[in-house]
C-alpha cells in the first residue's frame, strides 16, 4: 500500500475526554480498540476498506496493544479467525463488503453461529446498497436471520455508532452468539465527533499469552450430535438473552413527537434520510427535533416484541421504512402486532394502521426525495390536517428542473460509466481483444470481478457473465465445451488468489477443459484501493520497476500455475500491444489441448503514480535531471478516423477541431492528462492504423549534453525546413 494513513493512525491513540474528529468507518476502528478487541481479520471492499486498511498500517501501535491484524486471502479465512472466540474469552472482529463477502464466508459463519462464542465475535459489514453500489442490490438481514447473527444498524451518528460496536460485544457475550453491523456509504464516510475514550490492551492478546486450550469439550464444536442441542439453544437461551440485553442496555432509540396518534420505525442507518425528509416537509428543524415519534432500531435483528408494541400502542398508524426487499422487518413488526393484539391490555393494537412498502418504493435506496414521497402519502390518509406543502413544493421544483433539462437538452443525458484509469495496464489487453476478434470471430468471454470488469462498458464491450469474484472460469465451464471458438476467462491477480486458483483453475484442470484464461497481473487489488497480495511486487522489485518500467520479476503466480498442472502459459508484458495480438491468437488457434493461461503483466498505473510522484519531486527539488515522457497527435498527419479512440478508450485521448480548413472532423488530441504509457501509440501501430502519433521526452533539469543534442537538433530541423 502506498496510501499513507499516518493522520488516521494517530487519532487512534486519542485518550479519555479527548475530541475525535474524522468518518465514520475510522470511528469504528477507534471503537474496536476501546472496546479491547484481541484480533482483527478482514477482506477489503468498499465502503469498509479502510477499517483494515489502517489497522495494517498501524501494526507497530497494535503490537503495544497486543492486537493481533491479518489481511485474509478472502472473506471465508476472515469468518474462520472468529473461530478464536469459540473457546476462548478473546474478542475479535472482522470486516469485509457487503453480501458479497457474507456469501463467501457463509459455510464458516453457520457453524461459528451455531457453536456460539465465549469471547464477543464482529462483524463490519459494509452495506453496499443503493444507487452507488457495485455488487448485486442484495441484504445481509437474510442471512442474519438464517444463521441467528444478531444484526446492528447504527443510527449515522458517530457516537451511536462507537457506542453499538462497543455494546455489540458485550451483547455477543451476553448471548454467546457473533454479531454483525451494517454499515452503509452514507454511514461509513459520515464527517463528525465524539469524546474517545481510552484503548483497552486486551485481556487475551499477542502480549498475554493464553497457557493452553481449555479442557476438551465436545459441545463447543459444531457437528452433530452437538449441533441438535446447539439449535434450541439460539431458540430458547441465546434469542431471549440477546433480547434482555438489548432492552435493559435501551439499544434501541424512541424520539418522541406531538403527534403521538401517529409513529414511524425505520431502520438506523436511514434515520439521517428520514430527519431530513421530515425537515423538508415542514415537520422537524435542522437539530433532529420532529412531530412525528420515531423508534430507530439500531439493533434490526431480533426485534424486541415489547419494544415494537410498546411504541405502537395508540397509534392510529405507524409507518415502516426498510429500505430493500423482501420487507423482513416489516413483515415481523405485522406478526408482533398480531400476536400482541391478542393480549386484553393490547387490543387496540389491532386498530392501527401499518404501513411500509405500499406507502413507498419497493425496492432501491431510500433517498430523502423517495421518503418524501412515502411521508406525503401516508400523511396525506392519517393527518391531513399537518401542513406538508413546503415538501411537495421542492419535489415539484425537482421534477420541473429535471423536465427542464431533458427539453433544453433534446434527449436524456449520456450515460457516464466508470472507466479504467488513464493509463491502465489493463486497457490494451482489451485493445488487443478486439484486434483478434477481428482475426478469429466472437468468442464467450466470461468476466469478474475488479477493474478489468470496466472492459464490459464502451468502448470494448467485452463479457457475457459475471458470477462472483474469482469465479470467471469456473463459470466458463457449461458454455465453454458447446462453443465453436474456445471460450475464454479473465481474472484479476486479487480474484486469482481469493477464489480462482481452486474454484477456476483446479477444476478445469480436473476436468481435462480447454480453455482461456487471462489474468490480469498488476500487483495488487487495485479495485479495492491497492492492497497487496501474495504476488505483490516487493520494495526492491519496485526499485527495478522504476529503472526499467518492468512491472516485477515475482513469479509466484506462473510457479503456482506451473505446479497445479499448466503445460500451456505465456507472460505478456500488456502494453505491447503486438505481442498480446499476437500470443491471444496463438492461444485460440493452438492445437494443443488442456487449458491455456495468459499472465498479463504490468503494474497499476494508479499506484506506480503515487509511488513516482513524490520521487521525482523529490529529485527535481535537488536539481537533478528528470526525464518524463509524453505521447501527441500530429494534426496534420491525423485524418480524423478515429479508430484510435474506438479501440484504446483512453480518458487522456480525445479529439478537437482541426486546424485545417478542408478537415471537416475533428482530430485526435491527447490531452494533459496522459501519463506517458504508451498505449495509444502501441494501438495505432498493431492496427497498422496511422503514423499520427508521436513520442515526446521532456528532460527536465537537463544537462550540458541534453542541451547540446537539443541545439543540434534544432539547427538540422531548421536546415531541413523550406524557407
Amino acid at each position: 500500500m502506498e496510501i499513507s494513513f499516518h493522520e488516521e493512525i494517530e487519532s487512534l491513540k486519542l485518550g479519555d475526554g479527548e475530541e475525535f474528529r474524522g468518518e465514520g468507518i475510522l470511528a469504528v476502528t477507534k471503537a474496536l480498540l476501546q472496546a479491547g478487541v484481541s484480533y482483527v481479520g478482514g477482506y477489503q471492499g468498499a465502503p469498509v476498506s479502510h477499517l483494515l486498511d489502517v489497522m495494517v498500517q498501524a501494526g507497530e501501535y497494535l503490537d503495544e496493544l497486543g492486537v493481533h491484524v491479518e489481511a485474509c486471502t478472502n472473506e471465508a479465512s476472515a469468518a474462520a479467525m472468529l473461530g478464536a472466540s469459540i473457546n476462548y474469552p478473546a474478542r475479535g472482529a472482522v470486516t469485509w463488503k457487503s453480501i458479497v463477502g457474507t456469501n463467501v464466508a457463509s459455510d464458516a459463519l453457520s457453524y461459528l453461529s451455531t457453536a456460539g462464542v465465549v469471547g464477543g465475535a464482529m462483524i463490519i459489514a459494509g452495506e453496499d446498497y443503493g444507487e452507488g453500489a457495485s455488487v448485486a442490490l442484495e441484504r445481509t438481514h437474510a442471512f442474519a436471520m438464517k444463521s441467528s447473527i444478531w444484526l446492528l444498524d447504527p443510527r449515522p451518528n458517530l457516537t451511536t455508532i462507537v457506542d453499538t460496536v462497543e455494546k455489540g460485544f458485550e451483547l455477543s457475550e451476553a448471548s454467546n452468539s457473533p454479531v454483525m453491523v451494517e454499515l452503509r456509504i452514507r454511514a461509513c464516510h459520515l464527517q463528525g465527533s465524539f469524546v474517545a475514550r481510552d484503548n483497552l490492551a486486551p485481556a487475551v492478546s499477542t502480549r498475554h499469552r493464553l497457557d493452553g486450550p481449555p479442557l476438551f469439550n465436545y459441545e463447543r464444536l459444531a457437528h452433530p450430535p452437538a449441533t441438535f442441542r446447539q439449535e434450541k439453544l439460539k431458540a430458547e437461551v441465546r434469542m431471549p438473552a440477546a433480547r434482555k440485553f438489548i432492552r435493559d442496555n435501551t439499544l434501541n432509540e424512541v424520539f418522541a413527537g406531538s403527534e403521538s396518534d401517529l409513529g414511524i420505525i425505520c431502520q438506523g442507518g436511514l434515520y439521517n434520510s428520514l430527519q431530513r425528509a421530515l425537515r423538508m416537509l415542514g415537520l422537524a428543524d435542522d437539530f433532529g427535533n420532529c412531530r412525528l415519534p420515531v423508534l430507530a432500531l439500531n439493533v434490526v435483528y431480533p426485534l424486541i416484541p415489547e419494544e415494537i408494541s410498546g411504541f405502537c400502542s395508540g397509534k392510529r398508524a405507524v409507518l415502516i421504512l426498510e429500505e430493500g426487499m423482501p420487507e423482513f422487518i416489516e413483515q415481523e413488526i405485522a406478526t408482533l402486532l398480531r400476536r400482541a393484539a391478542e393480549q386484553p391490555a393490547l387490543r387496540d393494537l389491532g386498530q392501527t394502521h401499518l404501513h411500509g412498502k405500499d406507502m413507498l418504493i419497493q425496492s432501491g435506496e431510500y433517498t430523502t426525495e423517495v421518503i418524501v414521497r412515502g411521508l406525503a402519502r401516508f400523511l396525506g390518509e392519517h393527518a391531513v390536517h399537518l401542513d406538508t406543502s413546503s415538501g411537495m413544493r421542492w419535489i415539484e421544483s425537482n421534477d420541473a428542473a429535471r423536465a427542464r433539462a431533458a427539453e433544453l437538452l433534446g434527449a436524456p443525458l449520456p450515460a457516464r460509466p466508470p472507466t479504467f484509469c488513464v493509463g491502465c495496464p489493463e486497457r490494451p489487453v482489451f485493445a488487443a481483444m478486439k484486434l483478434v476478434k477481428r482475426e478469429i470471430g466472437e468468442m464467450h468471454v466470461a468476466a469478474d470481478i475488479g477493474c478489468h470488469a470496466f472492459a464490459t462498458f464502451e468502448p470494448f464491450s467485452q463479457g457475457n457473465s459475471i458470477l462472483g469474484y474469482g469465479m470467471s472460469l469456473a463459470s466458463a465451464a457449461g458454455v465453454a465445451p458447446m462453443m465453436s471458438n474456445r471460450s475464454m476467462a479473465i481474472m484479476g491477480d486479487g480474484g486469482f488468489w481469493h477464489n480462482g486458483l481452486l474454484s477456476g483453475v483446479a477444476s478445469n484442470l480436473l476436468n481435462g477443459g480447454d480453455a482461456v484464461l487471462l489474468i490480469m497481473k498488476n500487483g495488487y487489488t487495485s479495485a479495492t484501493g491497492t492492497q497487496e497480495v501474495i504476488s505483490s511486487p516487493s520494495e526492491g522489485e519496485k526499485a527495478i520497476a522504476r529503472e526499467n518500467s518492468a512491472v516485477h520479476t515475482d513469479k509466484t503466480i506462473e510457479n503456482t500455475l506451473r505446479g497445479a498442472g499448466v503445460k500451456w502459459l505465456r507472460t505478456v508484458y500488456t502494453y505491447r500491444v503486438a505481442a498480446m495480438v499476437k500470443t491471444l491468437r496463438e492461444a485460440f488457434t493452438t492445437q494443443e489441448p488442456g487449458l491455456k493461461v495468459i499472465v498479463a503483466e504490468a503494474e497499476c498505473q494508479l499506484e506506480r503514480q503515487r509511488r513516482m510522484r513524490p520521487i521525482l519531486a523529490k529529485l527535481l527539488k535537488s536539481g537533478e535531471r528528470v526525464l518524463r515522457t509524453r505521447f501527441g497527435v500530429d494534426d496534420d498527419t491525423c485524418t480524423g478516423d478515429h479508430s484510435c479512440i474506438r479501440l484504446s478508450g483512453c480518458p487522456s485521448l480525445t479529439v478537437k477541431p482541426s486546424a485545417d480548413p478542408l478537415k471537416v472532423d475533428p482530430v485526435a488530441h491527447v490531452d494533459n492528462a496522459c501519463v506517458g504509457c504508451g498505449l495509444c501509440g502501441e494501438v495505432a501501430h498493431a492496427a497498422i492504423l496511422c503514423p499520427s502519433f508521436y513520442r515526446v521526452d521532456i528532460v527536465q533539469n537537463p544537462g550540458a549534453w541534453d542541451r547540446f543534442i537539443d541545439r543540434v537538433r534544432g539547427k538540422v530541423i531548421g536546415w531541413l525546413q523550406p524557407v
